[in-house]
């Protein structure tokens, strides 16, 4: 009897909650104008976008750099060889999972 009860109390409470979540989903879409673009020599030329999987192999190029260190690297803003042989050796230093024998390993190179 309880479950009889039961299972026709849920079948009230979800047919009287369908309806009033439809009507809420249902709301009018504003369309927005949009705007003519234009083609001229004056615009800027778009950049392309570096790819970090060859801005991390090329850092593993560099000896002694492994594929932990060279993201490192990468995320703390290293993005070419050159800059971290450039880098100062607190700067070096300041990338997680960089220590001491490494930075002077790349400053022999």
């Amino acid at each position: 009897m309880i479950t009889k009860f039961l299972s026709k109390l849920k079948s009230i409470l979800f047919k009287s909650e369908a309806p009033s979540v439809i009507s809420e989903v249902k709301k009018p879409i504003k369309k927005t104008k949009k705007k003519s673009v234009k083609s001229s020599k004056t615009s800027k030329p778009k950049s392309k976008k570096e790819d970090p999987k060859k801005l991390i192999e090329a850092l593993k190029a560099i000896p002694g750099v492994g594929a932990k260190s060279a993201e490192a690297f990468y995320k703390a803003g290293f993005k070419t060889p050159k800059s971290i042989k450039s880098a100062k050796d607190e700067d070096l230093l300041a990338v997680p999972g960089v220590g001491i024998n490494l930075v002077k390993k790349l400053k022999n190179l």
